[in-house]
């Protein structure tokens, strides 16, 4: 998914003209400050799950948190 990088003075000028384009094409605006990101604007997903149903499954449940940590260990997020 591609991203638009836009200035904050850019932004201000247009604000409800990048609304309705994310609102249309579905891809995120990236507002920047000095050329920093620093605010992302995308489509709200409603997603009709409890908090906890959201967090069901994505705690893991560490037996040993003292244990050293070898590098073959470490899990790569794709």
């Amino acid at each position: 998914m591609t991203q638009e990088l836009i200035t904050k003075s850019q932004f201000k000028a247009r604000a409800l003209e990048y609304f309705r384009q994310v609102e249309t094409s579905g891809h995120p605006v990236v507002v920047t400050d000095r050329g920093q990101p620093t605010v992302e604007i995308r489509r709200f997903r409603s997603d009709p799950r409890s908090p906890l149903e959201r967090l069901k499954d994505s705690v893991v449940e560490l037996k040993e948190p003292t244990a050293p940590v070898g590098e073959d260990d470490w899990e790569v997020l794709p």
